[in-house]
């Protein structure tokens, strides 16, 4: 329940589709027809629905207000029910050795074996409590922008079908490949998929380049610093291979020699400070996933007149994380793709490498 309190990981989503008229008209009886529904001893190995964020009994949504500015916030619930596959196979041999007995048989077919193992599975289920799991939802309307506290690729698809059931719109997962830099520059293409992965390299060395100070484009400037623990990767799918350094503010002279060798940075550590606020954070630059963020301190005091104030400052500093590393990302591109990447940039990134 990251949103709430504690650290926060999310993947991001981009909403796709036309709103309705009446919209949280619509949204209300929706999120009710789609909530999360109990049942007693079912045999459903998965079972999923809406419930409240600040408070995941309330499924009927009597109590909760999930309308909060412009954000609508909930929760995914997923119940899942597992069996061991040791306690399987004793209950099947149970139940062969007991209808061997009573038919007076010697063996039995293959049919009647896969009925036997159907029905010892659907007993089984019935007498298993579900072990739920809670997924938090974050959707800023008017910017048609959604985070989804998990980084599971199944889960996010789960997701993105409720999603989809409920409310009638698509859900795209954000991807570093689709800028319009990117797209306009067609000799991108075929590094495009490795584009995140670059950033993360440059990101790592402009970090060191002014002493964690770095320059964005509207001439504000952010800190920046790479902590704890950074992963390199040459290639990908089975032909990858990756190198993992750990090391306090990235002083890692494996890390520069696995770039010198052709790795990038595929996932990074970082302390971002911006405003006089600092977040800590895992990056990762294949799929610009933030994993486990830290949040500064919140100036709210919540009191009983306004609940939600503490929930809508979090929000906004998710946001300005958020944002930032963005603003970062479009000031690495528009370098990327002009003549300063050649003439300036690798230059000094090699100068840096070369660096103890």
């Amino acid at each position: 329940m990251g949103l709430l309190k504690g650290s926060f990981t999310f993947s991001r989503f981009h909403v796709e589709g036309q709103l309705p008229q009446a919209f949280l008209n619509f949204v209300n009886s929706r999120m009710k027809a789609n909530a999360y529904q109990s049942t007693i001893k079912s045999t459903e190995e998965k079972r999923m629905g809406w419930v409240s964020l600040t408070d995941v009994l309330d499924t009927n949504f009597e109590n909760a207000n999930y309308a909060l500015g412009d954000f609508l916030i909930f929760s995914l619930r997923v119940d899942r029910k597992l069996i061991s596959p040791k306690l399987m196979k004793i209950k099947l041999m149970e139940e062969e050795r007991r209808f061997l007995a009573e038919s007076g048989k010697d063996r039995i077919h293959k049919q009647l074996s896969s009925a036997m193992k159907d029905k010892v599975k659907l007993d089984l289920l019935a007498k298993t409590d579900p072990i739920p799991s809670f997924y938090d939802v974050c959707w800023s309307v008017s910017k048609n922008e959604l985070y989804f506290s998990s980084l599971s690729d199944n889960v996010a698809q789960d997701f993105a079908d409720l999603f989809k059931k409920t409310f009638s719109l698509a859900l795209k997962p954000f991807s570093p490949q689709e800028n319009c830099l990117i797209q306009q520059n067609t000799e991108s293409t075929d590094s495009a998929s490795l584009i995140g992965r670059e950033f993360l390299t440059w990101l790592w060395f402009k970090s060191e380049e002014r002493n964690g100070r770095i320059a964005l484009r509207n001439q504000e400037e952010i800190e920046l610093r790479f902590l704890k623990r950074i992963s390199l990767e040459a290639g990908e799918g089975e032909y990858s291979q990756g190198v993992v350094c750990h090391g306090i503010h990235a002083e890692l002279k494996e890390g520069k020699e696995a770039i010198r060798q052709g790795k990038k940075v595929k996932e990074a550590g970082i302390k971002l400070t911006h405003d006089q606020n600092e977040w800590e954070f895992t990056f990762k630059g294949d799929s610009f996933h933030f994993q486990s963020m830290k949040m500064p301190p919140a100036d709210w005091q919540e009191t009983s007149e306004d609940p939600s104030g503490g929930l809508l400052e979090r929000i906004y500093l998710i946001e300005n994380a958020v944002k930032t590393m963005d603003a970062l990302y479009e000031s690495f591109l528009k370098i990327r793709f002009s003549s300063l990447w050649k003439e300036k940039e690798i230059p000094l990134l090699n100068k840096w490498l070369k660096e103890k």
